[in-house]
């Protein structure tokens, strides 16, 4: 399967953060930062470790225009890395599109 592709069949997902690591063992602190607001959030989402994948970490780069990671995606659209995702979180946007997508745990 090509890389974008890949990309694009994650994206199906309503939630996807593509990170350092996982939630539970985030490799960088942005990353980890992201995990703990997602977590506040009450938030369902797919998520994808770059460092097991490294042709996707390159490839997602240009797939969104966007050099840095984490990259958060809700409904297949970038929404941001960490400063992006934490301002939203605090001003209650965040929640809204995760709810709005149905990524939040009932």
């Amino acid at each position: 399967m090509d890389i974008v592709e890949k990309i694009k069949e994650q994206l199906a997902n309503p939630v996807v953060l593509y990170m350092k690591g996982t939630p539970d063992f985030p490799q960088c602190g942005f990353s980890g930062q992201v995990a703990q607001i997602m977590a506040a959030c009450n938030a369902e989402y797919s998520y994808v470790n770059i460092f097991e994948e490294p042709e996707m970490r390159e490839a997602l780069k240009a797939y969104s225009n966007w050099p840095t990671y984490p990259q958060l995606y809700i409904k297949g659209e970038l929404v941001g890395g960490c400063d992006i995702i934490t301002d939203m979180y605090q001003k209650g946007e965040l929640q809204t599109a995760l709810a709005e997508a149905g990524g939040v745990k009932a």
